[in-house]
Formats: structure tokens, sequence, C-alpha cells
């Protein structure tokens, strides 16, 4: 009976991974309706609202049609539905390799150890930094990753000092990205490597291939 609960869903679509470690994969991405956070640079407040109530069977069962090993939980915020603990334990359960995006508002404590947490830890310019749950950080595991989504210069120093202050380089992957049209790429990279800084830098590659298309 419990793959009968149900989730509210946006949509559910294949693209590649544009982001975090996985870059590049064939991914499913299965995007959950709904967000307590309203970060200023957010690209998906389609999904906030509506979507469709589907079945955690029914959402196994098409995300298997798309025939690809990597599948993404992502919102919105997922685990502002309960539920989602749940699916992705199914989706483990199916042979997938799951990974989680979350605000990091949301405590992760109950995500199925075999899923790779992407926690993104809000600056300072995004609006939201008040939200993030720090107890989070003590949860991850070498394979999980943070991510900071950097804005200006000002982020760039917060961001080093959380990094410095939770050791984050010494405990999981460590992502800094660039605020698509807000932050110069190319002056982040060179802030990352003047500073020796411990982090991968990335671009959110789904954006130069294909903009702000909704369901790529």
């Amino acid at each position: 009976m419990t793959d009968q609960m149900t989730l509210k869903i946006t949509e559910i679509f294949l693209s590649l991974q544009g982001e975090a470690v996985s870059v590049g994969y064939p991914t499913v991405f299965i995007r959950l309706t709904g967000c307590p956070l309203r970060c200023q640079y957010c690209d998906t407040s389609y999904a906030f609202k509506g979507g469709e109530k589907r079945s955690i069977g029914d959402i196994v069962s098409a995300t298997k049609e798309f025939g690809v090993q990597h599948v993404t939980v992502t919102g919105g915020e997922p685990l502002a539905q309960s539920n989602s603990f749940l699916l992705m334990e199914r989706l483990c359960d199916a042979g997938f390799s799951v990974s989680l995006e979350t605000s990091g508002a949301m405590d992760v404590s109950q995500v199925d150890p075999r899923v790779v947490k992407v926690v993104d830890i809000k600056t300072p310019a995004s609006g939201e930094s008040q939200q993030n749950h720090y107890p989070n950080l003590s949860k991850l595991a070498s394979q999980d990753q943070v991510k900071f989504v950097i804005c200006n210069q000002d982020d760039y120093q917060w961001s080093c000092g959380v990094v410095r202050e939770y050791a984050l380089d010494e405990q999981c992957h460590v992502l800094f990205s660039p605020s698509h049209n807000e932050q110069n790429p190319t002056e982040l990279a060179d802030w990352i490597v003047a500073d020796r800084l411990p982090v991968r830098f990335q671009v959110q590659l789904h954006k130069y291939l294909w903009a702000d298309e909704p369901g790529r």
C-alpha cells in the first residue's frame, strides 16, 4: 500500500544533469511541487504551485520508461513533502543512482543513505540565508555535496567562511556556482584560483545549452 501514497509532481523529464558531481549524465528529473523559500534568483517559480498528484508506484514506473540510470529528485523543495523520503527509497530499491537537490532549509537526516544529497547553502544575496539548517552539515557523507550559488564578492567571502568554519572540504564535495546573469563566471573562477580554495567551480550546463526552457 505504501507505493500508493501520493506526491504533488510538477514534471518528470529527461535531460542532462546540468550541475553537481554527476554533471553531463542523461538524467531523469522528478520535480516536486511547492517550496517554502523565495530565493531572488529562483528559475523554477513555476513549481511553487499546482502540480498533479501521482502515486509513488506510478512515479517509479514513469521513471523506468526513460531507460537511464541517473535520477534527480528536485523541486521546488522536495523535502517539503514528507512522502519524498519514501519515493527516494523506492527509486533506490529499483536500482537507480539517485540524487536529491534540496535547499538546505529542511532536515536531511531521514534521507536514505543510498541517495546523494546535494545541499544548497543559501548565501546572503539569495535573500534566504536565514533559512539555512546548519545541523544538516554534520549529516553529510563523502558522497554528498554542498553547493553555494555566488551572486557577488560578498557572497564569495561569506561562503569561504562557511567552508572554513565547518571544514566542509574535508567532509564532502563543495561546489561554487556563479548565479547566472548575476556573477561573472570568469571572475569567480579567478577568485577560487587566487585563494587556492579547495572547492569545485561549476557553471549550470543546462543554462548554456537550453537557457531557461522548462523541462530541459
